[in-house]
């Protein structure tokens, strides 16, 4: 489709998600979109083309010159980078996470923002129930009393939003000063002392000042103020006596587990979040011990049962060749890690529609870069409605020559776009390889369900077309079917044997299959495996039986912990590094704050403490309400939005405590405007009990309806209240952004969400 008022070279940008669409062939829509990529490269050059998401197409544009990306810590916060330098271990591999079975020996479970029931796949809740089944009693600490707390938990500790920080140092306090090695041992000095770096000043790394030890600076030793439970509890809302409390229940249990959702490092200066958490594990013991654990951010997820670093099944690769790196990339380093000191042009999401509607990036601290972006290409993904800081983004929209979307339906992205190719779903393709359990139950073989629908293509094809058009070599784009992609993944799949430790293949391929195959053209080789081909295809699964005492079990870190020299962590010291220098280098080098090389408090530019005009004297300002997003039940993110059934199921309602609710003369549904530094939302108010008094939540990924004379939106778009606030590693702040509420008094007529049109475009012929 096109948007009716746009021609090549631009046409009305201002109309961009106001327009109605014109229906194109798919040869008409290819060759404009070829035409105005080369069009653009020839006159601004390559670094004028962004895409916001989407392997496909970028392996089209690496051919053609390269585009500029993006880097961002979307999911996992702020996790990323500390996790990678303190312990060596990316975000997104959970190696501190024990076997499932192993948690049936856990009788302590503390969780920080953990809401499985709502957010994540899997069963995890059910193996929690298994736990309390066995005795385990749960903690919930969360703003919210989650359906998750009301299910498994004996308590809930409501805690304000990004002050988990204070918390902890405040257990961590009790444990330091009322520790006595022999009538009242606390802490795990034999852990601290061999695996551990900078948690006092004769355990610190080399070159480090002594001065910079954690346990001296949760003493106040040296800036006078000590982190004690009451230093706390007048940040983080929790009783300084619970506190206390708390941690002495969790160092005097033999098994705990300690779990935190990435949510709570999904805000602004949480940098050093993660390595405090990690720091209370290994003082409380809690680290590499049958029983206990230690782990962050997709713990819920993972605790259906990841077995760290070795799975249990593994899927095979699609073997798709690399076509190169991203010239306008040069040499950009991994992005959980420092930027190189002459990064190649790629854009923080945290600031990258602010930087395009601006001009302006910033490279490395103190490095502003000129920025001239003329294309957006939506290659998948959200990222217009993902991202916070979406008036900026539609802003950069309305600012560029050409926007372009590949979409399943009308999403965001596509809405203010010019071109929108329509793309298939994963039930119109040949399928793939997914994950089942969270990487350990088995292996579930996505099949076509049926043939595509009206006109959409797949999002390879799309780019090897336009690959065509812009005159590069397509077999690279696409050297391979698609049915050959996915039978490369089966072929390749490989699953764990009884013993644990060696794997085999898990589909038999035959003579037979290898000739029947051959005639849809696909190749393979006959192998022997675990399961038939034709048997794996009839059920669509394979999941590994599981047992308590089965070879599968791990206990995460544990042979670290009886070893750290001959089983160092991989990261540079090889210990966990309660001191980290490199962490604190990191951030630097971004250019949007500092921290410390011990994880120190900071409190966030939009959090608690940034509700007062006066903290110390406690006096409101402007913004007196602390905002956090949850995952909602209507949708997945921002995925099914679209459907008037769950719109009907779910109202997309804000919640607030009627405490808050009561000052501002406001009653249960009555229609209230939400506002912050960076934009205005209306949404029907659900008063609860359930919330903190001072916190209200408005649930993540409604799709934005913007009322263009008010400049207010009528969906409750969270990433409209969110803005554009980068912190340290570029983090975005969804969990702290501040807020007021008041009636809405406004023209605006807002019935409910499944009164409302979907997003079908108007075509015409």
């Amino acid at each position: 489709m096109k948007r009716k008022n746009w021609a090549p070279g631009g046409g009305k940008k201002e109309l961009r998600g106001k327009d109605e669409w014109v229906r194109i062939s798919w040869d008409e829509a290819l060759t404009l979109v070829a035409n105005e990529i080369i069009r653009i490269q020839a006159k601004y050059g390559n670094k004028s083309i962004f895409v916001s998401g989407g392997s496909e197409i970028g392996r089209a544009l690496t051919l053609f010159g390269g585009y500029v990306p993006s880097y961002g810590t979307t999911s996992g916060g702020s996790i990323h980078a500390t996790k990678t330098t303190i312990l060596g271990y990316t975000g997104y591999v959970n190696a501190m996470m024990s076997d499932r079975m192993d948690h049936r020996k856990t009788t302590l479970f503390v969780h920080w923002g953990l809401n499985s029931i709502s957010s994540s796949g899997g069963n995890p809740t059910y193996n929690h129930l298994q736990n309390k089944k066995n005795g385990a009693k749960i903690i919930a600490i969360d703003p919210y009393y989650t359906d998750a707390a009301q299910v498994l938990a004996d308590e809930w500790i409501p805690i304000r939003p990004n002050t988990d920080h204070a918390m902890v140092l405040g257990m961590a306090y009790t444990l330091i000063t009322a520790d006595d090695p022999k009538p009242n041992p606390l802490i795990d000095w034999d852990f601290l002392n061999r695996c551990t770096l900078g948690f006092d000043k004769d355990h610190m790394p080399t070159g480090a000042d002594p001065k910079e030890n954690f346990k001296d600076y949760v003493l106040g030793t040296y800036d006078g103020t000590p982190k004690t439970p009451e230093w706390a509890s007048a940040i983080c809302g929790i009783d300084a006596a619970r506190i206390r409390s708390l941690a002495l229940e969790i160092a005097k249990t033999k098994n705990v587990g300690l779990g935190m959702s990435s949510a709570t490092a999904r805000q602004q200066n949480s940098d050093s979040w993660t390595q405090m958490f990690y720091t209370f594990g290994a003082m409380s013991g809690h680290i590499g011990k049958p029983g206990s654990f230690t782990a962050d951010g997709y713990y819920h997820q993972n605790f259906s049962g990841l077995r760290c670093l070795v799975d249990i099944v593994q899927p095979g690769s699609s073997g798709l060749p690399s076509v190169g790196a991203n010239p306008v990339e040069e040499k950009a380093a991994d992005v959980w890690t420092a930027l190189p000191q002459v990064p190649g042009t790629r854009l923080c999401e945290s600031w990258m529609w602010k930087a395009i509607a601006d001009g302006k990036y910033q490279a490395v601290k103190g490095q502003w870069r000129d920025l001239n972006i003329q294309m957006i290409y939506h290659g998948g993904g959200a990222k217009l409605q993902t991202v916070d800081g979406m008036s900026d983004g539609i802003a950069a929209h309305r600012k560029v020559e050409f926007v372009v979307s590949q979409s399943q339906i009308l999403t965001t992205n596509s809405k203010y776009a010019d071109i929108v190719l329509p793309v298939t779903t994963p039930w119109e393709r040949d399928g793939g390889m997914v994950i089942a359990g969270n990487r350990e139950f088995g292996l579930i073989w996505g099949q076509q369900v049926t043939k595509p629908l009206f006109e959409a293509k797949d999002d390879l094809w799309i780019a090897a077309e336009i690959g065509k058009r812009l005159g590069v070599d397509a077999t690279k784009i696409a050297p391979l079917s698609n049915a050959q992609l996915v039978y490369n993944q089966i072929v390749g799949s490989k699953v764990l044997k009884d013993d644990g430790k060696t794997t085999e293949p898990l589909v038999t391929i035959s003579d037979n299959d290898v000739k029947s195959l051959a005639e849809a053209g696909v190749v393979v080789k006959p192998q022997a495996g675990r399961v038939a081909l034709a048997k794996f295809q009839e059920l669509g699964f394979y999941q590994v039986p599981r047992k308590p005492g089965d070879n599968f079990e791990v206990v995460a870190l544990k042979a670290f912990r009886e070893d750290p020299v001959k089983n160092p962590l991989p990261n540079k010291s090889g210990k966990l590094d309660i001191h980290s220098k490199t962490l604190a280098d990191i951030i630097e080098s971004r250019g949007w704050s500092t921290i410390k090389p011990i994880p120190a408090y900071n409190p966030a530019q939009e959090g608690y403490e940034a509700t007062f005009k006066d903290f110390k004297a406690k006096v409101k300002g402007e913004y007196p309400l602390q905002l956090y997003t949850i995952h909602y039940y209507r949708r997945s993110h921002s995925v099914f939005d679209n459907i008037l059934t769950l719109r009907r199921a779910f109202p997309h309602e804000f919640f607030m405590n009627p405490i808050d609710a009561q000052a501002r003369g406001i009653q249960h549904g009555d229609i209230v405007l939400i506002r912050s530094r960076h934009g205005k939302t209306i949404r029907p108010v659900s008063l609860t009990e359930r919330i903190l008094p001072g916190v209200v939540t408005l649930p993540h990924g409604a799709w934005v309806e913007m009322d263009e004379a008010s400049g207010i939106d009528k969906a409750g778009a969270d990433n409209i209240i969110n803005g554009t606030v980068p912190t340290g590693q570029g983090t975005s702040g969804w969990n702290t952004c501040n807020v007021q509420v008041e009636k809405y008094t406004g023209s605006i007529e807002l019935k409910p969400d499944y009164q409302w049109p979907q997003r079908i475009p108007i075509k015409e012929a």
